[in-house]
């Protein structure tokens, strides 16, 4: 019975470690994505070349709730930070390869630099950007 149970604790961690090595490999394989068609002002800025940071949302999702306002925040300092829903605005996050939220993409010269997954610190978000 003792061994039942700690094979079965040891296949609990094994599937969170395995988790979170897929998240933090499928973000590192984004790197160097070119990003085209995006709309609007974020598809001019991401034309540009211009480094920039977009974080991706959904109004139902609990790390969100508590990121959203730092983004909101930061955005009255740096005009290169931009906030993209889910819920209104899909086909962007498909082109950024996006399958989760909170996600924060650093672009720059039109391709992905930096691709993390996860509600993040006010200090880390600042750290991407500058």
């Amino acid at each position: 019975m003792l061994n039942v149970l700690l094979y079965i604790i040891l296949a609990i961690v094994g599937f969170f470690v395995f988790m979170q090595l897929f998240v933090w490999i499928s973000g590192y394989l984004k790197k160097g994505r070119k990003i085209e068609n995006v709309k609007g002002e974020l598809g001019r800025k991401i034309q540009s070349g211009n480094r920039l940071l977009v974080y991706f949302y959904s109004p139902s999702c609990g790390a969100c709730k508590a990121m959203t306002p730092v983004i909101d925040k930061m955005k009255k300092e740096f005009s290169d930070i931009f906030s993209v829903n889910l819920a209104k605005d899909m086909n962007t996050a498909r082109v950024f390869g996006v399958m989760g939220t909170p996600a924060t993409v650093i672009v720059s010269q039109g391709r992905i630099q930096k691709f993390v997954l996860g509600a993040r610190s006010e200090k880390f978000l600042r750290d991407l950007i500058s």
